[in-house]
């Protein structure tokens, strides 16, 4: 029996579709546009308009059946295109083909987000295996190399502080996502393509990087066609899971752009990661930021059951994949939305959510852990976001007329008197190193538990000190010869030179290393930019070398006597104009 409910675009090439949605499987596996609308396409009209569509999603098969083949060709097809001078994200301009250029300027993203109070249409994700259709191989095996290549390489890479327990279930949760989610996995599939080229050896030209530009293209397409299952009138109420599925897919994307040093869809992306996330920690109790850490851990039990039974019936307490994709990814959008606005001049989104989620007791843990995701423990990002908001407090009196100065030295002594308290603390914490167990013996090099323990807290050392000195600019302006100011400089420095180890964690610190850098003395960044020059290969380093280029800028402006009375860390990191600049 002929169906007459599949998605117009199998209706239009002729073939059989499974009616899968928002994205069919042969979509899915062909890396085109599902288009799954009640009413009949324009286009769809039984003559030239229809023909051009044909011939348009033929193009755009044969353009993804690069990403079909097997790995092996895939090799030859990248190492044969490829170009010593290509850059491993060339601007539009860069573009010899003016079709290539076009589509490297269509890659923004818009994220059809309604209002805040909709909800998410119940779907079911289909697997993404498509068909051949004649134009390259279906999806198999060379998709399992990728996906492995992600994980153990890619992974570490991206979050080398997040090792979670094997006893917790470890990463599991991630191949969870990457085996069922045809969204996270195509994230997944483009971003290990264009780290494997570079393991390879080979860099991205026209022809290599428009593939990339394609694969991205239907991940975004199967993100925006997500994001509209969002209806203002039923609430994300028993959809947590395909809610909390889009939001891990969307803060896979920011991170993928972040590595390719690629920040024009940034400001898109945390805008829609934040307003996803409000709408499920409000799903519970609405308008009660008070108690929004009750509300996480009530949705997290109902995101599938926690336990796991062994052979032996001793039972294991495993969070199921969506309840820890979800401590992750809320925890990534939470640390973003503070990074950005200490640029945007603006509260964080998520500040009124701050205290719930990242303050506990030693009884009762806080609900998200951010030292477990960024290596950085909740007190300092806490303090951030609350220095981010009394800038924000500060311009909008400023603009006002009725900026009370005593009021802002007010609320600044209280916040760097935590800082200085917590990192008293930290110095002076003796850490008793535990007995290596089982877990200790089977962890790779360099994973012990104790080497974590000495990383985190080094990491939190400098994410403090860079702290402090932000919150003096606040405060006090651009004053780099204060005694303060040159003391938590110098400690960052030296934190940063005597013990990182290795140097390439560097690369979680972009943002303090570039307000320390700021305001670093002439004598001071000669080192700074040693540290980032010897991390190779730089395509790697991407957010780094921005940091340095921003550096760069204000040293040059002090050298040539600029104006430092108007300058704030904010305009700094504002110094390419309107494009937030995601120093994470």
């Amino acid at each position: 029996m002929k169906s007459f409910n599949g998605c117009w675009t199998c209706r239009v090439r002729r073939k059989k579709c499974d009616e899968n949605h928002p994205v069919c499987s042969t979509c899915a596996g062909l890396g085109i546009t599902c288009h799954y609308d009640q009413e009949k396409p324009e286009w769809m009209d039984g003559g030239a308009k229809q023909q051009d569509m044909v011939k348009q999603l033929k193009r755009d098969i044969k353009e993804n059946a690069l990403y079909r083949l097997p790995l092996g060709e895939r090799a030859f097809y990248a190492s044969a295109s490829d170009s010593a001078d290509a850059l491993p994200r060339p601007a539009p301009e860069s573009f010899s083909d003016p079709q290539l250029a076009s589509q490297a300027a269509e890659n923004p993203v818009v994220w059809p987000l309604r209002e805040s109070g909709s909800s998410l249409v119940d779907r079911r994700e289909g697997e993404g295996e498509g068909e051949g259709d004649g134009d390259g191989k279906p999806s198999g095996w060379p998709d399992a190399c990728l996906l492995m290549f992600y994980m153990e390489n890619l992974l570490p890479f991206l979050f080398p502080f997040y090792r979670p327990s094997p006893l917790q279930g470890g990463r599991s949760w991630i191949l969870d996502m990457l085996m069922s989610s045809p969204v996270v996995r195509q994230t997944a599939l483009c971003q290990s393509a264009h780290f494997f080229s570079l393991s390879l050896g080979t860099t991205t030209c026209d022809g290599a990087w428009a593939k990339v530009l394609t694969q991205t293209r239907a991940a975004f397409d199967m993100l925006r066609r997500s994001l509209q299952d969002i209806d203002g009138q039923r609430g994300i109420a028993g959809h947590e899971r395909e809610a909390v599925r889009i939001l891990a897919s969307i803060m896979q994307l920011q991170r993928f752009d972040i590595a390719m040093s690629s920040f024009e869809n940034c400001h898109a992306h945390l805008t829609a990661a934040c307003a996803l996330l409000k709408l499920i920690l409000e799903s519970a109790l609405p308008d009660d930021a008070a108690h929004v850490g009750s509300n996480l851990i009530n949705i997290m039990s109902r995101l599938g059951p926690p336990s796991w039974v062994l052979p032996s019936q001793c039972t294991v307490q495993v969070p199921s994949a969506e309840e820890t994709a979800l401590r992750f990814s809320s925890a990534l959008v939470i640390f973003d939305d503070i990074i950005a606005s200490t640029a945007l001049q603006k509260r964080p989104t998520l500040y009124e959510y701050h205290h719930g989620l990242l303050t506990g007791t030693p009884s009762v843990p806080a609900p998200i852990d951010m030292e477990a995701v960024v290596g950085c423990q909740n007190w300092v990002l806490l303090q951030i976001g609350g220095i981010a908001a009394l800038d924000a407090w500060k311009q909008q009196c400023k603009m006002e007329g009725n900026l009370d100065v005593m009021e802002l030295v007010r609320r600044a002594t209280a916040i760097k008197e935590t800082l200085v308290t917590q990192l008293a603390h930290l110095q002076l914490a003796n850490r008793v190193s535990k007995p290596s167990g089982v877990l200790d013996l089977l962890a790779p090099h360099g994973q012990l538990s104790s080497d974590r323990a000495d990383q985190h807290c080094l990491l939190t050392h400098v994410w403090a000190h860079a702290a402090v000195i932000y919150l003096s600019v606040v405060v006090s302006g651009w004053q780099p010869a204060s005694t303060d100011v040159r003391h938590h400089v110098g400690q960052v420095i030296s934190l940063l030179t005597y013990r990182l180890s290795p140097p390439s964690l560097l690369r979680t610190m972009a943002w303090p290393f570039c307000v320390a850098g700021c305001l670093a003395e002439p004598a001071q960044q000669v080192y700074l930019r040693e540290m980032v020059e010897t991390l190779q290969p730089p395509n790697l380093f991407g957010t780094l070398r921005k940091a340095l280029e921003i550096m760069e800028d204000v040293w040059r402006d002090r050298h040539v006597g600029g104006d430092s009375s108007t300058r704030d860390l904010a305009s700094c990191l504002r110094n390419q104009g309107d494009l937030l600049v995601l120093l994470v």
